[in-house]
């Protein structure tokens, strides 16, 4: 968003910082310690623009691909039905042909750059790619059939109505996509949206070579800089600067944005080592502008808008089609269990309303992706009048708080498997970083500041279990080492996530609950 295209009377408030301390800190209603960092008013606004998430990219490309497949499959098998069936060959053969020429065409088509989002706002430029992979793929499979010396079994009248059936069907759809891309593209959620770090002549001068960039599909929806004056005016080729560094940190987890551009010189090295300290936390592709820099990488070393050089620093973890295998999972395998454990769970919701009274559930407010508060559900294990939500006190060995039925369900994290629940719903992985409570601390310091870099492991959804838990990592957390080994053990499951990886956690999860050492 320009800044022309805002209220000009929205004026820069300055940015509150009610830091942790333990003398007099400020609290909320619960009594709990905040840590909060205010976004100036023309900053919110923006950040309230952009809270809903755009559409990925990866997803329409996707599904065109599998429409085009099953539509080019499904035309030739009605028309074999129709006419071919019963026929001298088997079904199967018709099947197996019409799954490899399906198949053939989306791999031409994609070669031709068909499934590229530029090409699909133009029906002439993606439909003639489209019927051209499609002729293509039919002309492969004549001659396949002709080297395998079956082409006499299959009917030319088939073939012949399969070819007119599926250009008219491409044409369609091609028709069809041009106008919801065009939808999509008008409403602004095809888009990449973009903030800039740092101001002055560096940012102007990417933002012009950005807008001249054909079909530019970056959005980039403000600046920030803790500079001012004239190395970083308010307003910097037609964007307003929305804050400093550390409000950037608040407003990308206010707003969905997807890229981040430093446009610092590697000249800054020193800089940009603190920028990227600070930022690396945020579940964002972090890129550093190259086209200002005289020193030169490879060109592999470089990906490109366009023309626009960019170096790579992070890439968001768990990304695109990965993001869509791992919620598959977790949506399967959690519903499973559910059904499966339902006994279970029945047995111990009756078991805790039989010991004390109060609700089955309890709730607490926890951390989870990108630093977003979550409740997250477990059968309570305490007396109900000394329930701690806000975890103001550590649960420790023997706690007088602590049922008879909720020891045992401590021990064997039975207490845990409401949080299943919160997986289909979303907001919980199956396997991740644990959740941890907002005021989470040990020692009287906050996780936070025990262990630097702590809020990188909400780059991706916290899990019922993960790699912590399951290396013994599990139970109180008594002294600043067991938060750090946590920690360290989060990000390597972040840095080598699989879903492999994923499924050996699962399957090994049972076999650790067994060591009961440090879980009370």
């Amino acid at each position: 968003m320009s800044v022309n295209e805002m209220d000009p009377k929205v004026i820069f408030s300055p940015r509150r910082v009610l830091e942790t301390a333990q003398d007099g800190a400020p609290a909320d209603g619960d009594g709990n310690v905040e840590k909060v960092i205010e976004l100036n008013e023309l900053a919110r606004q923006v950040a309230e623009q952009f809270a809903d998430d755009s559409v990925p990219r990866y997803l329409v490309i996707g599904l065109v691909r599998v429409a085009e497949f099953l539509g080019l499959m499904a035309a030739a098998l009605v028309i074999y039905a129709a006419y071919v069936w019963p026929g001298p060959i088997s079904t199967s053969a018709y099947m197996g042909a019409a799954a490899l020429g399906a198949f053939l065409a989306v791999s031409f088509i994609q070669v031709m750059d068909g499934y590229d989002i530029t090409t699909m706002r133009t029906f002439i430029g993606q439909c003639s790619k489209a019927v051209t992979g499609f002729v293509f793929a039919l002309l492969l499979l004549v001659l396949i059939g002709f080297l395998g010396k079956v082409t006499d079994d299959f009917s030319r009248v088939w073939f012949a109505t399969w070819f007119v059936a599926g250009i008219g069907y491409l044409a369609i759809f091609r028709a069809a996509l041009t106008i919801y891309v065009h939808r999509l593209s008008a409403d602004g959620r095809l888009e990449r949206r973009a903030v800039i770090v740092g101001g002055g002549e560096p940012a102007a001068d990417l933002i012009r070579q950005l807008e001249n960039q054909h079909a530019n599909d970056i959005r980039i929806c403000g600046i920030f800089d803790d500079r001012s004056g004239k190395r970083s005016p308010p307003v910097v080729a037609g964007y307003p600067k929305l804050g400093t560094v550390s409000e950037l940190v608040e407003f990308t987890r206010r707003a969905r944005i997807n890229i981040l551009i430093v446009t610092l010189p590697l000249s800054a090295e020193k800089r940009v080592l603190q920028l990227l300290k600070k930022l690396w936390v945020l579940p964002l592709d972090i890129r550093l502008s190259a086209h200002a820099n005289k020193l030169r990488f490879r060109p592999r070393s470089y990906s490109y808008e366009g023309s626009v050089p960019f170096l790579d620093l992070f890439d968001k973890p768990i990304a695109d089609w990965d993001a869509v295998m791992k919620r598959i999972f977790d949506i399967v395998v959690s519903a499973t269990a559910i059904i499966v454990l339902s006994p279970l769970m029945l047995a111990t919701a009756i078991a805790i309303r039989l010991e004390s009274k109060g609700p089955v559930i309890f709730r607490q407010k926890r951390f989870g992706f990108n630093n977003e508060v979550i409740d997250v559900l477990k059968f309570r294990s305490m007396y109900h009048e000394h329930a701690d939500p806000q975890a103001r006190k550590v649960v420790t060995r023997n706690d007088p708080r602590v049922t008879r039925v909720g020891r045992f369900i401590r021990a064997a994290s039975i207490d845990e498997l409401p949080q299943l629940f919160n997986v289909l719903a979303g907001h919980l992985s199956l396997v991740g970083p644990r959740p941890h409570a907002v005021n989470a601390h040990t020692s009287n310091q906050l996780w936070d500041e025990v262990v630097e870099g702590y809020f990188a492991r909400h780059k991706v959804k916290p899990g019922v279990t993960g790699w912590a838990q399951v290396n013994g990592w599990r139970g109180e957390v008594d002294n600043e080492d067991k938060i750090r080994q946590r920690v360290n053990h989060d990000l390597y499951y972040i840095e080598n996530w699989s879903l492999l990886f994923d499924l050996y956690i699962v399957l090994i999860t049972p076999f650790r609950l067994l060591d009961t050492e440090n879980a009370y």
